[in-house]
């Protein structure tokens, strides 16, 4: 159940941070509105998380997962462009999730 609370917590958090893209500053409404709520659920569902897995492995995994999503977005929603140094970084961040599971994930 973990895992599974983990990854609505990181739907939330990259659907409230893509939001925060789309709310200009917290100019327009609805897209900050969602930017809160989103922030809210992601929180909410991580502290459940954190009940069955361990806190510096599910934040990792939160962290690491969300970020490399957020990258993949804004090449896809906003153009961004994509860099080698991008592309190690992303490799970099999703590794250090592999190796912390591996390292006793609970």
């Amino acid at each position: 159940m973990g895992y599974l609370t983990l990854a609505g917590a990181i739907a939330a958090e990259v659907a409230a941070t893509t939001a925060m893209k789309y709310a200009d500053g917290f100019s327009r409404f609805w897209p900050s509105l969602l930017t809160a709520l989103g922030y809210l659920v992601s929180f909410l569902l991580l502290a459940q998380t954190l009940k069955t897995l361990s806190i510096g492995t599910a934040y990792a995994i939160w962290s690491g997962v969300g970020t490399a999503t957020i990258a993949a977005l804004g090449l896809l929603l906003f153009g961004e462009t994509l860099t080698l140094v991008k592309v190690a970084g992303i490799v970099l961040i999703i590794g250090g999730v592999v190796v912390l599971n591996l390292g006793g994930a609970h």
